[in-house]
Formats: C-alpha cells, sequence, structure tokens
C-alpha cells in the first residue's frame, strides 16, 4: 500500500493486523509487559476541558494528549498543565481545521454545543467521544447518530455506568427471568441540587478577560453574558441544558434500556413543580420558560417487545421518588446518593443504584442469597468506559454507548423534557420523527440556530 494511502488513522485500526506486525516495535523489546510505544497510541484532542473534560482527559492519559481545547483559558488553567505539551485552542473549528494529526476527540462542552462540535468532528473523520446527554435536542441526536453510523468512526458518549459490572449483572439477571417478566420500572435521582425555577438575570456584569462569550453561546439565541451561566449553572436553563432528565437520565434509563431492551416509547406524560418567588403565594404561577422547574414526574410508556410485555416506565427527580418497596428491609437505603432504579416483575423486584446500576440486588435479601446467578452472557469491561473506547478507535473490541445506542437513549430522555414544556400527553411516532397529537410539541423536536451556526 502506497504511503499515501496509509494514513495514520487506517494504521492506527488496523493495528491488530499485518500493518501493525511491520510498523510497530513489539512492546517487549521497548519497554516490557505494559509498555505500550509511542506509535501505538491514539493523539487526543480535548474539547471543553475546564470541568468534566478534565476528569475524562486524565482517563485518557494512556494516550498522547496532543491538543486543548475551550473557550475559558481560566477555567481551563488545570488541564493547561496537566497537559503542558498539548497545543491550545479557543475556538474548535480552528482547531480541527489546523492540527492534522488528531485521531480522536472528547468533547465535554455545556450540552448545547454537543451536537454542532460532535458533527464537525465526525465530518473531519475523527473517533468521538462525547459526554452525555449526546445533544441538547431530538432532532440533532438522530443527526448525529446518523452521520456517525455513516462515517464508521468509533463513538462513546460519556455515561460511564454502562461499562460497569452491575450494569452486565442485572441484564444478565433479567434475561435469566430473575424477577419473571418485568412490566414496571421506576428511575428516580435527588437532583437537581442547584438552584432552579429562577428568571433570567437582568443585570449585565462585566466579563471574565479572556472568555470567547460568542463561542461559549454557540448556536444558542444571543443573550449577554453572566456568571449564572458560565462558569455557574448553565445546567438549569433551558437554552443551555437538559435539565435533571438529560444529566441524569442517561446513567439511570441506560441500564434499564439495555436490559429491557427498549426501542422508542410511545407515549410520554411529564408534569413539574411550580416555582414561586421568594414572598409570594399563589396557587396558579406563571410557568417559567427560562430554567428548569424544581422537580419533575414523568411517565413513559413502552410498547411489548419480542420476549418482552408492555413497560410503564416513571421518573422522578427533585427528591420526588416511588414508594418505598414492602420488600426493602428497614435500614436499607432506596438507590444511593444519586438515585436508582426499582425493577418490577411478575416474580420480584431488583433495586439498583444510579450510575450502571451499582449495588444491584433482589429484594428482600433472602431472595437475593437463594438465587442461583446465571453464567457471565456479556463481555466485561475490565479496564473502564474510557479505554474501551480508546481500545476500539485502534481496532480492538467495540464501545457499548456507542452512538446506536446512546442517540436513541438521549432521545428518551429528550421526549420528557418536549412534554414538560407542552404540558400535555405526547403520543411519538419515532419512524416518522413527529408527535402525531401536538404540532406545539414537533416545533420543540429542534430550534433556529443563531446566525453562523450549523449542524
Amino acid at each position: 500500500m502506497s504511503k499515501k494511502k496509509l494514513t495514520r488513522r487506517k494504521f492506527l485500526a488496523a493495528a491488530a493486523g499485518a500493518y501493525a506486525s511491520i510498523q510497530i516495535v513489539p512492546r517487549h523489546v521497548l519497554g516490557g509487559t505494559g509498555f505500550t510505544p509511542p506509535s501505538e497510541k491514539l493523539n487526543i484532542a480535548g474539547i471543553g476541558v475546564g470541568g468534566m473534560g478534565f476528569n475524562d482527559l486524565k482517563e485518557m492519559a494512556t494516550e498522547n494528549i496532543v491538543a486543548l481545547c475551550d473557550v475559558d483559558w481560566k477555567n481551563a488553567d488545570k488541564a493547561f498543565k496537566e497537559f503542558p505539551h498539548a497545543t491550545r485552542y479557543k475556538d474548535y473549528r480552528v482547531m480541527l481545521d489546523k492540527q492534522k494529526d488528531i485521531d480522536a476527540v472528547m468533547i465535554a462542552t455545556p450540552d448545547h454545543t454537543h451536537a454542532i462540535i460532535t458533527m464537525a468532528a465526525i465530518r473531519h473523520g475523527k473517533h468521538v467521544y462525547t459526554e452525555k446527554p449526546l445533544t441538547l435536542t431530538v432532532y440533532e441526536s438522530r443527526k448525529v447518530t446518523e452521520a456517525a453510523r455513516k462515517a464508521g468512526v468509533v463513538t462513546q458518549m460519556g455515561n460511564m455506568g454502562h461499562s460497569f459490572e452491575s450494569a452486565r449483572q442485572v441484564c444478565e439477571w433479567i434475561w435469566d427471568g430473575a424477577i419473571g417478566d418485568v412490566y414496571e420500572v421506576h428511575a428516580f435521582t435527588p437532583h437537581p441540587v442547584t438552584s432552579t425555577g429562577i428568571p433570567r438575570p437582568t443585570d449585565t456584569p462585566p466579563m471574565p478577560e479572556g472568555l470567547d462569550w460568542d463561542i461559549w453561546l454557540g448556536p444558542a439565541p444571543y443573550r449577554p453574558y453572566h456568571p449564572l451561566y458560565h462558569p455557574g449553572q448553565w445546567r438549569i436553563w433551558w437554552d443551555f441544558s437538559t435539565g435533571t432528565l438529560g444529566d441524569m437520565g442517561p446513567h439511570i434509563f441506560d441500564h434499564v434500556k439495555w436490559a429491557l431492551k427498549l426501542g422508542a416509547p410511545e407515549s410520554v406524560e411529564a408534569t413539574y413543580s411550580h416555582f414561586v418567588p421568594p414572598g409570594e403565594l399563589t396557587w396558579d404561577p406563571p410557568k417559567n420558560i427560562e430554567s428548569f422547574p424544581q422537580a419533575v414526574l414523568a411517565h413513559y410508556q413502552f410498547p411489548a417487545r419480542e420476549g418482552f410485555p408492555p413497560l410503564k416506565l416513571t421518573w422522578y427527580d427533585g427528591g420526588l421518588r416511588p414508594p418505598r418497596p414492602v420488600e426493602l428491609e428497614a435500614g436499607r437505603k432506596m438507590g444511593d446518593q444519586f438515585g436508582g432504579a426499582l425493577y418490577v416483575g411478575t416474580k420480584g423486584k431488583i433495586l439498583t443504584g444510579s450510575h450502571g446500576a451499582r449495588g444491584a440486588r433482589i429484594i428482600p435479601e433472602s431472595k437475593m442469597q437463594e438465587y442461583r446467578r446465571p453464567p457471565e452472557t456479556l463481555p466485561r469491561c475490565p479496564k473502564g468506559h474510557h479505554q474501551e473506547w480508546i481500545s476500539a478507535c485502534k481496532g480492538q473490541g467495540t464501545t457499548g454507548s456507542n452512538f446506536d445506542f446512546a442517540g436513541p437513549l438521549t432521545e428518551t430522555a429528550l421526549l420528557g423534557n418536549i412534554s414538560l414544556r407542552t404540558d400535555e400527553k405526547l403520543y411519538w411516532d419515532s419512524e416518522n420523527f413527529r408527535f402525531t397529537n401536538s404540532e406545539k410539541a414537533n416545533e420543540f423536536l429542534h430550534y433556529p440556530y443563531r446566525k453562523g451556526w450549523e449542524l
């Protein structure tokens, strides 16, 4: 094969094949068992590296971190210090156009810019790790998923619990018939833990030095800078966030979707707590259209699937949760600090924690002890979520939360948000990408981007 045709990315994808044997010096020659020579490492770029992105990059530090991109260099300083040799950028578009040695991209910006950055990386032929939720809108999720599939790049969403041992166990138990046919699931979280239900600020404090506010806003409607948006509580604003459903739903719905082989819901109905400003008392406050409510309750209905009956899935956040099951012994918690899920079957119940079904147990404990666990049928992920993606980028295995899984998972959470915004029970036709009973709801599937920005 000519040098022109054998690109670095093609080489990495074929690392386990014949070309690898020619171009890579064996590990035992260079550094012994476990040593990874530079020629086998991915060149990874991070976009959005001041918060969760910094943690993601540390999990990827086995590779070459060659570029760091953030609109706020002050906020990104810890990443700059951790990876001093990486080239720094503020604009991801400049980085992707200019730096040709990038193989893969980690994206951990606020929700509203996930889709446009992910799509740009895919168009440049990069493998992509995007933090959850995958996108801000249902339309974005569908388009990004389709683009990744067509491009053939390796993808992973940052719902790291998908790689946990406990998530696999719950799947295997349910497929083994441990609690019979599961017809109901309750998913809950104490989030949000920040202020919610607040109106848009009207003051205009000075912008921090070095912040590129235009790029931070990206496709969102223009509004002046305020510290309540960045570096503060961007998660509470509709323009920038998917709220608690989008934040925690991809964690807690993840193992539910996997274990019960869920497709798209056929209906969703969400309701919310009212926000009453301090000092006011009214039974009918005006609906706040700027920020998320303090608590949400959402009901999803899924049709029967092969081997599974119809399912009712109920979501609770903001401190709401289902009734404590009688099978749960006194003194035992419902879930963990981030919430959990309660599977209800014809022969029993399983109670889990939040991320990756942590701490999953059949209840009561006596039934757990009596249960003869089935053989492992799902491959395990001993190196973790990030390393699974890195290995797949090198042609070694696949990713579990690739966009073909993560895209529909994100859509499920976001459909609940649309019901929340319209205050309607909605009937969803996934194949034709529309709600059958509400044109108002269809308008919330996407929104007009600010001029100069596109998907």
